[in-house]
């Protein structure tokens, strides 16, 4: 089981916030997830790669031990078109990185054949590099989940082609799909900016939310069938949510709620999709459809305005910053990813005993 966090610099400031996540990532043990357009943009990014420390029989000295990476491939990278990009970052990143994640798109539902040829043209170029990275489908457009599962199961044969899963797209799609099914032509996103109509559905709105967990884990159900490794990116999230900066409703910690501008059933705020109970029923059906040796997770949870003392070992890195305020958000949100790993591990832990 390989255990990643999102590694990016996603507060202003310089490449102090990137010691400071890699001071942090190497602590924790935590593989990084690297977003990325161009190679040269990767190649900086693993300057800052974490590295645990281990120590061989041979010597009680510790030895930097690098830890897994994966490469986020950005959104214009588009099958077919982008196929010799992806086969290019491939090439020169060979033995360095664990994966590539792709997102996918319209057309693996519009045109599936067309698309499916793309994804066999891909793998009989990956098959060429010699210790060629994996790639990772994502789940990431909002298609029909049903296309993306008969899409998997297309590629049963690809030797080098497999899924990532995004349990937030996933879970906010279905609790949109089961919104819509109770309330035709209305988006449970768009309640977001109407609380008052908000308040009068949310139960409807809680009842479809309800149903993302569930589509989740008959999703990773079927996944063990495929025969190979599956990447996942973790993160909780709601309909209702306007946290993200990029408007999306999702990329939530586990150990968050969702604040309501009114009240309901005597609360002012509401679980969200999954919380820790959640997490730790994905993580144990995925091991338990996958295995632990093909299975490898990314904690996608993005930062929030809160803020965090540093201590005196990342305090060395700011020495030349004047206000601390960016430094300590970074420091915030790494300590976030953190904590949720703790989540993630327990979970894995249990299912280890059952």
């Amino acid at each position: 089981m390989k255990l990643l966090g999102l590694f990016e610099r996603q507060i202003p400031g310089d490449d102090a916030l990137l010691e400071l996540a890699r001071l942090r990532f190497s602590q924790a043990n935590l593989g990084a997830e690297m977003h990325a357009g161009a190679p040269e943009e990767l190649e900086r990014m693993l300057l800052f790669r974490p590295a645990s420390p281990s120590k061989g029989k041979a010597s009680p000295r510790p030895v930097p031990r690098e830890l897994p990476v994966t490469a986020h491939l950005a959104r214009d990278f588009v099958l077919p078109e982008s196929l010799p990009r992806i086969l290019a970052f491939a090439a020169r990143f060979a033995g360095r990185i664990y994966g590539m994640t792709l997102h996918d798109h319209a057309d693996l539902a519009a045109r599936p054949a067309y698309y499916l040829e793309a994804a066999r043209e891909l793998d009989r170029g990956l098959a060429r590099i010699p210790n060629r990275p994996w790639l990772f489908i994502e789940y990431a457009a909002g298609i029909d989940l049903g296309a993306y599962r008969s899409f998997l199961e297309s590629t049963r044969d690809l030797a080098q082609v497999s899924a990532c899963v995004d349990v937030g797209h996933v879970g906010i799609w279905r609790a949109c799909q089961a919104f819509a099914e109770r309330h035709p032509g209305l988006d449970a996103r768009a309640l977001k900016r109407a609380p008052k109509q908000a308040q009068a559905l949310m139960a409807d709105l809680e009842a479809a939310v309800g149903e993302s967990l569930p589509a989740v884990l008959e999703l990773i159900a079927g996944l063990g069938s495929l025969g190979k490794p599956v990447h996942f990116h973790l993160h909780d999230g709601h309909p209702l949510s306007n946290f993200s900066p990029y408007g999306v409703a999702d990329h939530l910690s586990f150990l968050a709620e969702l604040p309501l501008g009114f009240d309901h059933v005597g609360r002012r705020t509401a679980p969200l999709m999954f919380g820790p109970a959640g997490l730790a029923r994905i993580v144990r059906q995925a091991l338990e459809a996958l295995g632990p040796d093909r299975v490898s997770f990314t904690l996608e949870i993005h930062p929030t305005a809160e803020r965090l003392p540093l201590d005196s070992e990342a305090a060395r890195l700011f020495g030349h910053w004047v206000d601390k305020t960016n430094a300590e958000r970074m420091n915030h949100w790494l300590a976030m990813l953190v904590e949720n790993q703790s989540l993630l591990l327990r979970a894995a832990r249990q299912t280890a005993r059952q």
